[in-house]
């Protein structure tokens, strides 16, 4: 019996031997296939342009393409499930935003998938501020005169957005917060079509992102009156902060990060993070981002435990103003 029982526990040690032998040539041979980015939106947005960017290089580095695969549907919550869902051998990736990785774990009263647990966490990548921009003919020139004209006028004001729950919706809340005021969301279906509004003077105010609202600054169709982040935009550099003109609490901006299927080893996430991180680093790839307002974040918060840290805080700080605004995306 002892001798059965030796021979069965020196069987197992030697497959256990076996399998972690086995298990760095995996992560040695990764990737040997193309690799699908999901990017849970339609083509042609920021989302989209940003990440066929940094996919190109991304795929140089790693010496296999990486495919992009535009899955819109429901915030980003469509695409973003796809790869929540996928086998965790590190060949399906999804591009993250603040929108399917916080703002959606509120928005929607049933998500479908915990952005915490049902994802690996792989590098924050970039930012992209937050302007408020308002109609050309607006009588203010700064944002303290535009916060003095909304709570006077706030009973006829209206601001515009993306679609109800977008992240230019919930900027304008936090807005809207800061300024103690209430002024009326008017939603559109995209981008589009509220800025040709905010142009036309139909609609007062809008919280943009810098990659959209830029051509129309720059044009001086509509007046920009502060950038939402703490530091200055690298695009628009002369347009100074909510907090440089007195306002430290109005901060809003989307993200980009990429997030595996949980469970994927560490080596692969290793491999897929200094790729990505190398990606953005990049000069060429840097330039061509900035090019739509996206600043590359720091390098001490592009690690794993950085993104898991930073995804977490960003579904409690939006938390509160989805709530206080009442917004639904159900």
């Amino acid at each position: 019996m002892f001798s059965r029982r030796f021979k069965m526990l020196a069987a197992v040690l030697l497959m256990g031997g076996a399998l972690s032998a086995h298990t760095p040539s995996l992560a040695q041979d990764y990737p040997n296939r193309p690799i699908t980015m999901v990017i849970p939106f339609a083509a042609g947005g920021p989302t989209d342009v940003q990440g066929r960017v940094i996919a190109q290089r991304m795929g140089e580095l790693l010496g296999q393409q990486v495919i992009i695969e535009n899955v819109g549907g429901a915030g980003g919550m469509t695409g973003s499930a796809r790869v929540a869902n996928a086998a965790p051998d590190g060949y399906t990736l999804v591009l993250g935003t603040v929108g399917t990785h916080a703002q959606g774990q509120t928005l929607y009263k049933k998500p479908l998938y915990n952005a915490l647990t049902d994802f690996t966490p792989v590098a924050l990548l970039i930012e992209v501020p937050i302007a408020i921009v308002a109609r050309k003919d607006l009588p203010v020139a700064n944002l303290k005169e535009f916060v003095d004209y909304s709570k006077k006028n706030e009973a006829k004001m209206t601001f515009g957005s993306a679609g109800t729950g977008a992240a230019t919706h919930l900027a304008c809340v936090v807005a809207n917060m800061a300024m103690g005021t209430n002024i009326t969301h008017v939603p559109y279906r995209g981008t589009g079509p509220a800025m040709q509004d905010l142009q036309g003077g139909r609609i007062d105010f809008i919280c943009e992102i810098i990659s959209t609202a830029k051509p129309q600054i720059d044009g001086g169709t509509i007046k920009a009156l502060a950038i939402m982040t703490k530091e200055r935009s690298p695009a628009l550099p002369n347009l100074p902060t909510a907090g440089e003109q007195g306002f430290k609490g109005m901060e809003a901006y989307t993200w980009n990060a990429i997030y595996l299927p949980k469970g994927v080893p560490a080596a692969v996430v290793k491999k897929l993070h200094d790729a990505a991180t190398a990606a953005v680093e990049t000069a060429s790839v840097k330039a061509r981002l900035a090019e739509f307002g996206a600043v590359v974040v720091a390098k001490d918060r592009q690690s794993p435990e950085y993104l898991a840290q930073f995804t977490k805080a960003e579904i409690e700080k939006w938390a509160e103003p989805i709530k206080r605004s009442g917004a639904s995306a159900d």
